[in-house]
């Protein structure tokens, strides 16, 4: 793989800072409060879903660029679950909530997603890791 571009951070854990390298990312660091801490930071759940939201995103944009589909209001949420993986470690769920266009057939939203999903590095890295569930609103 020919890398095009390489994102650098780092965090000393869910409590603190996570800065990248080039001081453009600087956020607190926070345990949810579902998860005994004071909520007052972000998470790296938070994170993970804005960074697949966006990407995803982006990924829809181009194939919808490439069918010649005009998807300019569309927008995706990405819901990120932590939960045991019953083995006493942890374990992601993902489920990306795709508001497409009314006057977007579903049969072609769905195709748009699809293809999507297959281009998106984030779904790429997760593909057979985590489960992740594409719900076309």
């Amino acid at each position: 793989m020919s890398v095009m571009y390489t994102a650098i951070a780092t965090a000393a854990g869910r409590e603190g800072r996570a800065v990248s390298s080039d001081g453009k990312l600087d956020v607190q660091l926070d345990r949810p409060a579902e998860m005994g801490g004071k909520g007052e930071g972000t998470n790296p759940e938070q994170l993970f879903a804005a960074g697949y939201a966006a990407c995803f995103a982006s990924a829809l944009d181009l194939t919808a660029r490439r069918s010649k589909v005009d998807i300019s209001d569309a927008a995706v949420t990405a819901e990120v679950g932590l939960g045991s993986n019953g083995s006493g470690g942890f374990a992601l769920s993902v489920t990306l909530r795709v508001e497409l266009p009314d006057d977007i057939s579903p049969e072609t939203g769905r195709e748009l997603v699809e293809a999507a999903h297959q281009v998106c590095p984030y779904s790429n890295a997760t593909r057979g890791n985590i489960p992740v569930d594409l719900v076309i609103e």
